[in-house]
């Protein structure tokens, strides 16, 4: 599997902030010296930011003209945001893993927060135009996806999540979107068994594989830990390549900058030898 990456998204950074360059860096010295492949992406124009997201969101990020902070207005941040976004859709042409910053499941049509300026994945799903299914394995709950294909047809969304943590949704299911909310820690044998049981629940036809590839569910992360260790993503992809659909991942949390580089090479390794389709 193809990793896209930039250098540029290595550009910005806020002091304290969790999401930082080194989390990136970390991984993609590891993956290189791994011996995996990188592409390089262009930025998402503005007609592709709007297959999925409000003008007024992508006014107010290009402006810079709002106060959040777990989304500081960086210089440029629209700049590193499109960048993201045209990783993931390199990736899903590719069926690659984007490994870029910022991430992107917590923005919605017209809203961003949790780090997240534009929601690089959902775009990429929209523009395939591909009957999808996500799955969303990062600790935190994806609201943002959820909110952009909520109702749709086209996609069903499956998250697996720790349970009243930020943002404070993904409590139940509903229509197509599939929640999982797990206790904090809840360890790798309750992990594995819940999307077992959450994949043979998804009925459809699907054409591809999306996965929202967080990795703050490691044991050693401090915001959305549910225990696991760097072989549960091994096994997570060998869930995941069991369904034999055109792949492609998608960056979005974890802290632990030596983690995720480890974490990455195991689901890819996992999701290529159950049979992933991801070239």
């Amino acid at each position: 599997m193809d990793i896209i990456f930039s250098p540029r998204c290595l550009e910005y950074q806020f002091p304290g902030h969790p999401e930082s360059p080194a989390r990136v860096q970390e991984a993609q010295r590891y993956l290189a010296r791994r011996g995996f492949s990188f592409s390089e992406p262009t930025p998402a124009s503005q007609e592709e930011l709007l297959a999925v997201h409000s003008p007024g969101l992508v006014r107010r990020v290009q402006e810079g003209r709002y106060t959040d902070p777990d989304c500081p207005p960086y210089p440029e941040i629209d700049f590193y945001a499109r960048l993201s976004v045209g990783g993931a859709i390199l990736a899903q042409r590719r069926g690659g893993f984007s490994l870029l910053r910022p991430p992107g499941h917590h923005a919605g049509p017209d809203f961003f927060g949790g780090f997240c300026y534009y929601n690089s994945l959902a775009i990429a799903v929209r523009l395939s135009g591909r009957r999808t299914l996500i799955v969303d394995i990062d600790g935190h709950h994806g609201n943002g996806t959820e909110a952009v294909f909520f109702g749709d047809p086209q996609v069903t969304y499956v998250s697996l999540h720790t349970m009243y943590n930020y943002p404070g949704t993904g409590l139940q299911s509903r229509d197509n979107c599939y929640n999982f909310p797990l206790p904090f820690r809840c360890g790798q044998e309750v992990y594995l068994e819940t999307l077992e049981r959450a994949l043979g629940m998804v009925k459809g036809d699907f054409q591809q594989l999306a996965i929202s590839a967080g990795f703050d569910t490691h044991k050693k992360d401090p915001l959305a830990s549910m225990g696991l260790e760097v072989e549960s993503y091994y096994l997570i992809g060998r869930l995941l390549g069991g369904l034999a659909l055109p792949t492609f991942c998608v960056l979005e949390g974890g802290y632990v900058p030596e983690v995720i580089g480890p974490a990455v090479e195991a689901l890819i390794t996992g999701l290529e030898e159950a049979g992933a389709k991801t070239g």
